[in-house]
């Protein structure tokens, strides 16, 4: 009888999965998201905030806490910023606020359009994933980066969820558990305060044209300061809208500034000195640094540091 001849091994080859990335607006929703999915033992491979350096001052102060939380089980999270490249004469910048300041604009929600987080979240986010080696190494084996997005079932993310679904993706697979699961906001609330947080306050640039009038009285001095500043510098150049609202309607005015004086939320001696005096501070400041070679040009941030230190107007 013949022996009995060794069998191969059979090896059964699993893939790698493909890395999880949540994008995190610091807001209720994807805050919600980040719990539930961190209590169900399937926390994401990494939290990733795109940030446009003018979100309001207690968005960053929830992002600091929630960080701290992060840390503490484990999970990585990044914050990453839009980086210009190119300065041509102007002072260097590094943010949206210094962007439109800048250029003598307003942020593109005020001009009709809608490519503020396109270019100031989601474009430094991909840039980011691009160098990270999980991803491209997920690239490598032919998957595609899972994205996770916070949009919840209410009506509102709904129609949002309509419109960023029907866009391919070489790159990632952009998947919505929370509607998944049939979430509203209110439950995302609710799931927030049963992990004993607070609940996120809404997050939104401080010079966004889609606050509302509430939102403009809940900020601090030097945040409305800004505002005023933002809409006098933009305003030689405005043609078809006033303002930061665009165009005033029966509830409030075109201009923030106007709201801010009306609602005396700043003294009318300050938002006169600061619409005549700060612009052409800051176009001064801009001359100058045109004959400063890049390496040694001052950044608009130091101007900023001057006028929201009030020197300006003491100048």
């Amino acid at each position: 009888m013949l022996a009995a001849q060794p069998r191969d091994i059979d090896y059964i080859r699993v893939a790698e999965p493909a890395p999880v990335v949540l994008a995190y607006g610091i807001g209720v929703d994807s805050t919600a998201l980040l719990v539930e999915l961190e209590s169900r033992g399937t926390p994401p491979d990494l939290v990733l905030t795109g940030d446009p350096g003018v979100e309001k001052p207690e968005t960053y102060a929830y992002k600091q806490m929630i960080a701290a939380w992060m840390a503490a089980r484990g999970i990585p999270y990044e914050t990453v910023r839009y980086t210009p490249r190119r300065f041509k004469h102007w002072p260097p910048y590094y943010d949206l606020l210094a962007n439109v300041l800048t250029n003598a604009t307003l942020p593109s929600i005020s001009l009709g359009r809608h490519s503020c987080s396109l270019k100031w979240k989601v474009a430094p986010q991909d840039a980011f994933l691009k160098q990270w080696e999980p991803a491209k190494a997920a690239w490598a084996r032919g998957q595609k980066v899972i994205r996770l997005i916070g949009y919840d079932a209410s009506p509102a993310d709904t129609r949002r969820h309509a419109h960023a679904s029907a866009i391919e993706h070489d790159l990632f697979e952009c998947r919505y558990p929370l509607r998944e699961w049939g979430w509203d906001r209110a439950r995302c609330i609710a799931r927030i305060e049963a992990a004993g947080l607070p609940v996120p306050p809404k997050s939104s640039c401080f010079i966004c044209g889609a606050m509302k009038p509430d939102e403009v009285r809940a900020l601090p001095v030097w945040c409305l300061r800004l505002i005023v500043l933002v809409e006098a510098r933009a305003a030689p150049r405005l043609r078809t809208v006033e303002g930061l609202w665009r165009r005033s309607t029966s509830t409030r005015p075109g201009r923030m500034t106007d709201f801010i004086r009306a609602e005396e939320l700043l003294p009318a001696a300050d938002i006169d000195a600061i619409i005549r005096d700060a612009p052409a501070d800051l176009i001064r400041f801009q001359d100058v640094a045109a004959h400063v070679p890049l390496p040694e040009r001052p950044a608009m941030a130091e101007w900023l540091e001057t006028f929201n230190a009030g020197l300006l107007e003491a100048a």
